[in-house]
This record gives C-alpha cells, sequence and structure tokens, in this order.
C-alpha cells in the first residue's frame, strides 16, 4: 500500500523564506492524519527543512542531514552535498524514497536521493504529492503581486490543496528572516 502524505512548498521574497506544508498523510485512499508537522528547525533555529516521503524514512533522512548539517558548521550548502553523496551511496539510504527542501538566509536547495542537489532559479520550489500545484501558483503569486513571502506560500498551499487529494489545508508555515 502506498503512503502519499507531504505537500512541502518554500519560496523566497525581500530577504524572507517562508516554508509551507500540509498536514495531511494518506495510506492508499484513507486519509490518517489531518495535522502532521512536516517542516523542521534545524540547526540552532537558522534552518528550515521539509521532506517528502513516508514518515520512516523522512526521519530517517532529515537526521542525517541535521547531523551533516552540524558537522559542516551550519554550512547549508556543504552539508547539502555531503548528505546527497551519503543519501545515494549508502545501501541503506539508497532505497529510501523521498525528496528534501532546505533553505537558510540566503539559499534554498533539494536534496534527492539520486545525489542531486538543485537550487532552484526563481526562489520557489514545491515537493511532494501537491508540490507542482504549489509552486506553480506561488510563481503566479510572485509575479503578479506584492505580498509577503508567508502569504503567497500559504495561498499557494490552500490552491493545492484544492487540486490534489493528497493535499489538506490545515497548513503549517514557517519564515526564516522574521
Amino acid at each position: 500500500m502506498t503512503i502519499h502524505g507531504t505537500t512541502v512548498l518554500a519560496v523566497r521574497r525581500d530577504g524572507k523564506t517562508a516554508f509551507a506544508a500540509d498536514g495531511q498523510v494518506t495510506l492508499g485512499e484513507v486519509v490518517m492524519k489531518h495535522t502532521a508537522r512536516k517542516v523542521r528547525w534545524l540547526y540552532q533555529n537558522r534552518v528550515l527543512a521539509g521532506i517528502a516521503g513516508s514518515v520512516a524514512d523522512a526521519q530517517a533522512l532529515m537526521d542525517r542531514f541535521e547531523s551533516k548539517l552540524e558537522a559542516a558548521g551550519g554550512n547549508l550548502r556543504r552539508a547539502a552535498v555531503e548528505f546527497a553523496k551519503d543519501w545515494r551511496t549508502d545501501r541503506v539510504l539508497r532505497h529510501l524514497n523521498a525528496l528534501m527542501v532546505v533553505a537558510d538566509a540566503d539559499t534554498i536547495l533539494v536534496a534527492a536521493g539520486d545525489g542531486n542537489v538543485l537550487e532552484p532559479d526563481e526562489g520557489v520550489v514545491g515537493i511532494g504529492s501537491g508540490g507542482a500545484y504549489a509552486q506553480a501558483a506561488a510563481l503566479a503569486l510572485l509575479k503578479h503581486t506584492d505580498l509577503p513571502a508567508r502569504v503567497i506560500a500559504e495561498e499557494a498551499l490552500r490552491i493545492a490543496a484544492k487540486l490534489c487529494i493528497y493535499t489538506n489545508e490545515h497548513i503549517t508555515v514557517e519564515v526564516l528572516g522574521e
């Protein structure tokens, strides 16, 4: 049975980065939880991270990334590259199916199990079941409004929730730079 359960969006505007995530966890055709927290503060509350994947995989990967971040002295890029290398080459980790988005005051990155670490061109990235819907909505709001990052992230998640059956409107928003 497939577990679906995550839409995470990161939006950067005016020196602030907002992460928004829904709260739904779905097992097959059943919603198992409505209020899951999918965004976490790391490294002395200077890094935000959100992950799309099964809960056990997500926790294992988040813990591993946090240790890489500590070892890199908070250097997000170095930690993400080292983390992605481990994820790709470790016999256990490489079988975990997930995506992670991380950000500090200057950078948003997406890390994947295939070894890729990507920085979005426009300061917006969505991952998970409704990630593409949320990202498209956020890009439109960035281009056509003056709304702050927090409001864009939350509204984009609400739009995604109307389109993706694996995304709900129990939204958590955390902001770097506030």
